[in-house]
């Protein structure tokens, strides 16, 4: 990892707030391509995805996953998914929110990445009934969903999301989350 990019990541953490969002673009414009050094960074994000700063277990869960994605070749994020995924679930509903809404790229990894992003995906919209904002959830998840099949082509993904879709009995949502995928 070159300097400028430890500057960044310093920047992402403690710079002002243009700074912070400046270095926040650059980490995942920069981490939205294959890298070499995403292990140099990738315990210290585990670690801040428990932050006491929203922020930065935000800005940690969204460039995991961006790692995840394509600079993950000992496939660490299969153990740690889980740590990952319980960020998507906090307190801070936008925290929890710009997470969810990153999640869908760990699935692009592959086959084992892709079912575990799945199967946690699927298991929310089926149980998170009882969750705040659990439509705006919902609306989310389908539309990671929705990423995912653009990017693999996998039909069974479109499947899975037109077999949720129909459970939902409210007529409104439902038409609103068929709008996602047409």
């Amino acid at each position: 990892m070159d300097e400028d990019l430890k500057k960044a990541f310093e920047k992402s953490k403690s710079g002002t707030k243009d700074e912070q969002y400046e270095a926040y673009l650059d980490i995942l414009e920069i981490t939205d391509q294959e890298v070499d050094w995403a292990y140099e960074v990738w315990d210290q994000l585990l670690e801040d995805l428990s932050h006491t700063d929203n922020h930065q277990r935000s800005r940690a869960a969204q460039y995991l996953a961006n790692l995840a994605a394509k600079s993950d070749p000992e496939n660490r994020m299969v153990t740690d998914f889980p740590q990952l995924w319980e960020v998507t679930k906090d307190k801070r509903f936008v925290t929890a929110r710009h997470s969810l809404q990153a999640i869908w790229k760990v699935g692009l990894a592959g086959e084992a990445q892709k079912q575990l992003v799945m199967d946690a995906m699927v298991d929310r919209f089926e149980n998170g009934t009882e969750e705040k904002n659990y439509t705006l959830i919902r609306s989310d998840i389908l539309q990671n969903m929705k990423q995912l099949y653009e990017h693999l082509e996998d039909e069974s993904i479109k499947n899975e999301a037109m077999r949720l879709i129909e459970l939902v009995d409210d007529p409104k949502y439902k038409k609103k989350y068929q709008k996602i995928w047409n």
